[in-house]
């Protein structure tokens, strides 16, 4: 792609040119990112740290719950913010899937405005 560009404005050096390059230089730019994000997932390490910590903490409301005469809602409190938590480690861990969906509008509207061929 980088060489489609280059010929052409290297032969008529204009301001449009000068954009056009610039545009072509931010998609390039925008592909790595997201191959970086793509590469740099969440490692196997940190969910098995995640699963120790979630074992852990409802063991140990389990544990507490068995005197005093805790509440069942009580009891949940913590399940459930572990819960909501490790869902939403694991909606960032997947950029095209998930919860959070995020229009890049800006894409959306360049390509409409484009003529179609």
């Amino acid at each position: 792609m980088w060489s489609a560009v280059q010929g052409p404005a290297l032969a008529q050096p204009t301001p449009v040119m000068a954009l056009a390059v610039a545009d072509m230089n931010d998609a390039l730019n925008s592909q790595g990112y997201t191959q970086a994000a793509w590469w740099n997932r969440i490692p196997i390490s940190a969910w098995g740290l995640l699963v120790v910590t979630s074992i852990c903490c409802n063991v140990l409301v389990g544990y507490g719950a068995r005197g005093a005469g805790a509440t069942a809602r009580l009891l949940m409190v913590l399940p459930v913010v572990v819960c909501i938590s490790f869902l939403l480690i694991a909606d960032i861990d997947s950029p095209r899937g998930g919860l959070i969906h995020v229009t890049p509008q800006n894409l959306v509207s360049l390509s409409q405005s484009l003529p179609r061929q």
